[in-house]
């Protein structure tokens, strides 16, 4: 039953991470940077503060108990995931919601879930999962094979953008002449894709930095609670605090440059734009962005903390983004062929949830 809530939890995480990205469609006049720092305050700065207030009883204690050090590991991997989180923002500007995101998660998925986990060998730690849990046991095999047929979904995805490239080039010219203008740049997305979901990653070795934080919420709430034998459902709120200060600072000192070079400060004032409604979508997106983390650490709380929440939650939003992709046409004029090579890729990633979800159930 554990297991059950947790693929529900990291399910609903992975719907808002998936689709934070679509009410900045909405947004009119404004540069991209303009709007992805305005969504972004909400995402990493008012939002969960906010979230750690209304879940965790005196959570700003809890921050002024760590350690310096503690704080500044899981800040400066939070640095780290911003440039992650920022490259993501043009990965899916350049390929799409669908391939961009199968492209950029894909990779956060693997080394977020392997690289931890490999640590652990080298660096044991009581109730973590080791890579050699998953060659030799039961549970660990059916998770790495969940990750091997996620892999396989995200190449047959990657196959159909490669496909829709060559289409949209023929389109380009065809059938009369007439140049069509479009932000798809697959080599460069592709190249900016690596960076995020290399650097994505970022963000469960910051979750493991700042454990301390959320070990001690766990400890204070079983005191108030010894029936309980389960982690506190929201005991990762107040590390997401920490995490998402580094991410704040990259995109912020990013967005400010492109303003300046831009020359798109007016844009947040600007009153031929529709300003009210592009603060409120903005607004929207990055607090629907945040939302993904809230349900991912109610999902751990339920699976621990681990390669198949991670996998789970990274699946998920690959899943939804690629339904996104599907229900706003991004492959629409396309060919039979490709559009029923993204479908088999879809379909791949979700056997793979359904086998890591099955591999968590039957751990003992």
């Amino acid at each position: 039953m554990q297991a059950i809530f947790g693929v529900l939890f990291h399910f609903i995480g992975g719907f808002a991470s998936g689709s934070f990205y679509i009410p900045y469609k909405k947004v009119k006049g404004w540069a991209w940077e303009s709007y992805w720092i305005v969504g972004g305050l909400f995402s990493w700065l008012v939002v969960p503060p906010l979230a750690a207030y209304l879940t965790v009883p005196n959570f700003s204690d809890f921050l002024s108990s760590a350690t310096g050090s503690v704080l500044l590991l899981t800040y400066f991997f939070g640095v780290l995931w911003g440039i992650g989180g920022l490259t993501y923002g043009l990965g899916v500007r350049y390929l799409g919601v669908s391939l961009g995101s199968s492209i950029i998660l894909g990779l956060c998925m693997v080394l977020g879930s392997i690289l931890p986990s490999i640590y652990f060998d080298v660096f044991p730690k009581e109730g973590k999962d080791t890579f050699t849990m998953f060659l030799t046991t039961d549970w660990g095999q059916m998770v790495l094979l969940g990750l091997i047929v996620c892999v396989i979904g995200i190449i047959i995805c990657g196959k159909a953008g490669m496909m829709k490239e060559k289409q949209l080039k023929t389109a380009a010219t065809d059938p009369h002449g007439l140049e069509v203008k479009t932000e798809y740049k697959f080599g460069l997305g592709l190249f900016v894709g690596i960076v995020s979901g290399v650097l994505s990653a970022c963000f469960n070795f910051g979750i493991e930095a700042g454990k301390p934080i959320s070990d001690a919420v766990n400890t204070v709430w079983k005191l108030a609670n010894p029936t309980e034998t389960t982690n506190f459902l929201y005991s990762n709120n107040v590390t997401y605090i920490v995490i998402l200060w580094g991410g704040l600072t990259t995109n912020f000192i990013w967005c400010m440059i492109l303003n300046a070079r831009n020359k798109t400060f007016g844009d947040y004032t600007n009153q031929k734009t529709p300003l009210l409604k592009n603060y409120i979508f903005s607004a929207l997106a990055g607090t629907t962005w945040f939302l993904q983390f809230f349900f991912y650490g109610m999902g751990e709380s339920k699976m621990g903390n681990g390669a198949s929440s991670w996998i789970l939650h990274m699946a998920f939003i690959i899943l939804i983004a690629n339904a996104w992709g599907l229900i706003l046409k991004e492959w629409k004029g396309v060919s039979k062929g490709t559009l029923t090579t993204i479908l088999v890729g879809i379909a791949t990633i979700i056997l793979s949830v359904l086998i890591v979800g099955y591999g968590n159930s039957i751990k003992v």
